[in-house]
Parts: structure tokens; sequence; C-alpha cells
């Protein structure tokens, strides 16, 4: 048995999402990879299958452990396709932002509240900042 992981040269110091994709880059450095995405998008859904399973169950910590094997695979995804996903992330929030201030502003606009507003109002509206920025 090994003393030492192959995996010990993978930073831990790294935000998780990268540190994953080192731990991947690793791995695959001596062919514990899938050869192509398919293998990846199948494990995407095998996982998010297993999240799904859990769903009844609420058992928090194997609902975290499930999510954790789903995030893990996704960024595994995102390596194959060459896509950081530390920057994927942040430009999703980013975007996040932008559409719920949109909702805010029209909510506003209409003189009502956030919390009165209802769940097909506020995914009307997320629907038409979502559309207003494919259009720019």
């Amino acid at each position: 048995m090994a003393k030492t992981s192959l995996l010990n040269a993978a930073d831990k110091q790294l935000p998780s999402l990268r540190y994953a994709v080192e731990l991947q880059k690793t791995a695959a450095s001596i062919g514990f990879d899938w050869p192509n995405v398919d293998g990846v998008i199948a494990k995407i859904h095998e996982e998010l299958d297993e999240v799904a399973a859990e769903l009844d169950d609420a058992n928090p910590h194997k609902l975290q452990e499930e999510i954790g094997d789903l995030l893990f695979a996704i960024t595994n995804l995102a390596r194959h396709l060459n896509v950081d996903p530390e920057q994927a992330i942040k430009q999703c929030n980013q975007k996040f932002l932008r559409r719920f201030k949109y909702i805010e502003t029209q909510i506003a606009q209409q003189g009502k509240a956030m919390q009165t507003a209802s769940l097909d109002e506020l995914d009307a509206l997320w629907d038409e900042a979502k559309s207003n920025e494919k259009n720019n």
C-alpha cells in the first residue's frame, strides 16, 4: 500500500470547486477519468437520482453527502468542458442578483411589497428579466 497518495499533489488551500478540479485532474493524469462528457453527464444523472432518493428520508447528513457528490460530478463536467467552475458560479450569482433586483424594482413600481407578490408574479417577472437580458 502506498504511503502517500497521488492526490496529495492537489492544493488543499484552493477554493473547494477548484480543489475538486485539481483532484480530478490528478486522478485523470494516471487514466482515472471519463473518456468523454457522455460518461460525466450519465454520472450527473446518477448523482441527481441519488439526491432525489434521499428526499423522502430527509437525513440532513446523507442529503449533504449526496449534494456534494452531485456538485463534484458537475465540477467534473466543467473540467471536461474547460470551464472554470468558480468563475461559472460567480457569473451565475451575478446573473441571479441582476434578475432578482429587476423583480424587486418591478414589484416596487407596482406599489407592492415583495412578500405580498405571488410566486406566479415573481416567476413571470423573472422570465421577463431573463428575456430582457437575451434581447440586449
